[in-house]
């Protein structure tokens, strides 16, 4: 079970002091129902659970587990979630999903009253998508041959975590319209997504911008624990190099993830930092917070830098971070930016976060042939050193941006929509930025891709550290 050794020391609280009413007697559960289960549900929630004083009283008969456990969330809680295959919920948080090997945002067809048009949003390294030339920017009005609807397009999604088949069109930047490429076969693999999506340097009069794409807040897999933590360390170390002036972070698409590569991040670019300085306090319910002060001490609230030679904070002038957001922008990303406030002036480019201060962390039982249904609840609401965290309704740009055009260039392209502004909110312009290739073509967003993974949200962190 995750956290085992934990679990066993605080179990107590449970027996001590948070008892409820109508508690079943252990070890006495119904054979062919879900009161097991349940009750495994319940004891976690109770004593981990951040809203636990909302929780009803203990009732585990009836009802199957996934109903059960949303029965039990507070009204405040937007991002609980359980599911019945806790090895699917884990591969989730490393990056790992069955899938192509690309993210899309739906748009409402603007000729079209209730069509749909899928637009990818971008394409993984060494994915299968990326194999088969897909890009970003294409558009789909098809899966698997059936035409995309509003009333249809939530069943056609189901098909893109098998084998499938997407009707492409790109635009042409010299004719100024979208061509079609006929269908793309596209497989369904185990994919491990590298969240190190892209870095460059750009010069511009006299000064240096550092561009880093981050997708995901992953450490590594099961195979390398550490390796995109590497990666990402080795990328700071040529900006250092490099001696950059500036860093735009595009967070755009990262909805979140595990709070150790949040830490490693924030280690690399918060200036006058040393692994002495809080970068996030966490909040517990009171019988969690007490029992972990009991045993742990005060400092088991607080999460600190860590220290990190390619750091670059330092050498970076004003404004000394700019984050690219969007809608979708969640969470760990959030978490960062909150984190470095203090430290540093963070200057934001696009649009309003999705504002999630809070944080989670898995819990299953690994041996138990009983039980393999995996949850990830709201456990700790997260503050940075100046005991901050008023950003529950998001981020608001510092320049509202919105990334909704139906033609899009490439990431890292120095006209690409939101690094453009960045570019030359830092830099000014320069002959090549004051080039407008194509004409844009604003359109209404339905949803995105990466809402339909379950770590869109997550903040996760490791109660064992």
């Amino acid at each position: 079970m995750k956290n085992f050794a934990l679990y066993i020391f605080l179990s107590s609280i449970i027996i001590l002091s948070s008892c409820r009413n109508n508690d079943p007697e252990p070890d006495k559960f119904k054979n062919g129902t879900n009161e097991y289960v349940n009750n495994w549900i319940y004891d976690n929630m109770n004593l981990y659970y951040y809203w636990t004083n909302d929780l009803p009283d203990k009732d585990i008969s009836g009802e199957n587990p996934e109903d059960f456990f949303y029965s039990l969330l507070s009204d405040q809680d937007r991002f609980s979630w359980i599911q019945p295959n806790f090895q699917e919920l884990l591969n989730s948080l490393q990056g790992i999903t069955l899938e192509s090997g690309y993210e899309f945002i739906l748009y409402n067809d603007r000729e079209n009253a209730n069509g749909v048009i899928g637009q990818i949003a971008y394409v993984k390294k060494g994915s299968p998508a990326e194999n088969v030339g897909l890009k970003r920017g294409d558009v789909f009005t098809k899966i698997n041959g059936a035409a995309l609807t509003l009333d249809n397009y939530t069943d056609l999604l189901g098909n893109i975590s098998q084998n499938h088949t997407l009707t492409i069109e790109r635009y042409n930047f010299e004719d100024n319209t979208f061509n079609e490429l006929g269908n793309f076969d596209l497989y369904a693999i185990q994919f491990a997504e590298n969240p190190n999506h892209l870095d460059t340097v750009y010069s511009r009069n006299g000064k240096k911008i550092g561009y880093y794409v981050y997708n995901l807040f992953s450490v590594g897999t099961d195979s390398d624990s550490a390796a995109y933590a590497v990666e990402m360390d080795e990328i700071f170390a040529n900006f250092k190099t490099e001696g950059i002036n500036h860093l735009v972070l595009d967070l755009r698409y990262n909805s979140g993830g595990a709070e150790r590569a949040t830490i490693n991040l924030a280690s690399l670019i918060g200036s006058n930092i040393s692994d002495q300085d809080i970068f996030v306090k966490r909040e517990y319910n009171e019988g969690l917070k007490q029992a972990l002060i009991n045993e742990y001490g005060e400092e088991s609230l607080n999460r600190r830098f860590v220290s990190k030679a390619a750091n670059i904070g330092n050498t970076l002038q004003s404004p000394q971070l700019t984050v690219l957001t969007s809608s979708r922008t969640a969470s760990a990303s959030e978490l960062l930016i909150n984190g470095l406030d203090p430290f540093m002036e963070t200057f934001i480019i696009g649009d309003t976060t999705v504002g999630k201060n809070v944080g989670s962390t898995s819990f299953y039982e690994e041996d138990n042939p009983d039980n393999n249904w995996g949850m990830q609840p709201i456990i700790t609401k997260s503050f940075n050193s100046l005991n901050q965290s008023d950003y529950d309704l998001g981020f608001y740009p510092d320049i509202p941006l919105k990334d909704n055009d139906l033609v899009k260039l490439e990431l890292g392209d120095i006209n690409e929509k939101l690094l453009k502004e960045a570019l030359i909110y830092l830099a000014g312009t320069d002959e090549a930025s004051r080039k407008v290739s194509y004409n844009p073509i604003p359109s209404e967003d339905i949803m995105g891709s990466m809402e339909l993974k379950r770590r869109f949200g997550i903040y996760n962190i490791d109660l064992n550290n």
